[in-house]
């Protein structure tokens, strides 16, 4: 794209002939493509919330949403303006300052990571080479908007969210930690869109994409959908904002932009996580079958119908599983998750030393 502004012809007309520097057709280019990113995903956020809502009220045999606009499409929108128009109070004894950055850090924390996600062959923002490692470090300072927010409000209960949330988000991001590696391991790259196509016709007898189809790689790919919900707070693993024991948890003392930013970066972090399970596990942008008609569908079709598979499970998981005790979501998270990835990471690195073959060439 950078290209293209550099010698840009608007509607083939000469006389609207522009040219740029490489620098400013970059920044051009970035600008373009960091909005390509954004805007649509804020679209999608306020689709699934009303999706959310939708597949909870099923399950309890509800209606849901269905007033504002034809089948209550509309009702994200306007919640959004009806917190958009509140006014955002202050508690007087808050660390002002921090207590109005923990939201921004949350919601802009959870856009950053969307920079590397791969949507289909050649269409991402930066295909940088860690691009894995990328969004494992990116994704960690989630927390640090949760601890600050906690911390910020001077308040008994968003202070214990806080304190919980840092020891759920470092309890299961070291098993995170280890799936990736065995997916690593196995296609031999951090790259994002060069994973996707290592899970290219994974075996030749069978036509299928997508490591989750390998036994050795789909129970860490159980682990991680799993491992996901808990860094994102879902249920049922949303002790953070457990509203029997800590009101609204770290959300407590917020009201107007700045509850709803927590909102924005949290469903955002979720459709990360589910594009993530696609990504990594099920092939990406590829068709689940390797046959040849299937990829005159666009990737990004596939990409988007794999998402929205993993966002019905975990509303389907909310909907039905009740919450955990703290120790038992400390326990899942250290004597089972830890132990069982870092065991499968051994096993993986020895079958791969047995096999001595580069299956993802």
């Amino acid at each position: 794209m950078t290209e293209f502004f550099q010698d840009f012809h608007f509607l083939g007309l000469p006389f609207l002939h522009v040219t740029m520097p490489f620098g400013w057709a970059w920044f051009v280019a970035t600008i373009i493509g960091i909005l390509a990113i954004a805007l649509p995903l804020m679209l999608a956020v306020a689709m699934i919330i009303y999706a959310d809502r939708k597949i909870w009220a099923a399950m309890a045999l509800r209606r849901g949403p269905n007033v504002v606009g034809p089948f209550g499409l509309l009702q994200s929108f306007a919640d959004g303006l009806k917190v958009f128009l509140q006014e955002t109070i202050i508690p007087s004894a808050a660390n002002r300052g921090l207590f109005l950055m923990a939201p921004i850090i949350t919601f802009t924390v959870a856009l950053i990571v969307w920079a590397v996600v791969p949507f289909a062959d050649g269409v991402v923002l930066a295909d940088i080479n860690v691009g894995l490692l990328y969004v494992l470090a990116a994704s960690s300072l989630g927390v640090y908007g949760i601890i600050l927010s906690g911390w910020a409000s001077n308040s008994k209960y968003p202070f214990y969210s806080a304190l919980r949330a840092a020891a759920q988000m470092v309890s299961y991001e070291v098993a995170l930690g280890f799936v990736l590696i065995t997916v690593v391991l196995w296609a031999g790259t951090f790259n994002l869109s060069a994973i996707v196509l290592a899970q290219k016709a994974i075996y030749p007898w069978l036509p299928v994409n997508g490591f989750g189809f390998n036994p050795l790689l789909f129970p860490m790919s159980i682990v991680f959908l799993i491992s996901g919900m808990a860094e994102t707070g879902r249920a049922p693993f949303d002790l953070t904002e457990a509203e029997s024991e800590l009101v609204a948890g770290y959300q407590t003392e917020y009201s107007s932009m700045s509850f709803a930013l927590f909102w924005l970066g949290e469903y955002a972090n979720v459709l990360l996580m589910c594009t993530l399970n696609a990504t990594l596990f099920w092939g990406g942008w590829l068709p689940p079958i390797h046959w040849a008609p299937l990829y005159y569908v666009p990737g990004i079709i596939w990409l988007f119908a794999k998402i929205l598979f993993f966002f019905f499970v975990f509303s389907w998981v909310k909907a039905t599983v009740p919450r955990y005790r703290y120790d038992q979501l400390m326990r899942l998270g250290w004597k089972i998750f830890l132990p069982l990835s870092l065991f499968w990471v051994f096993v993986v690195s020895g079958v791969l030393m047995l096999i001595r073959v580069p299956l993802h060439g």
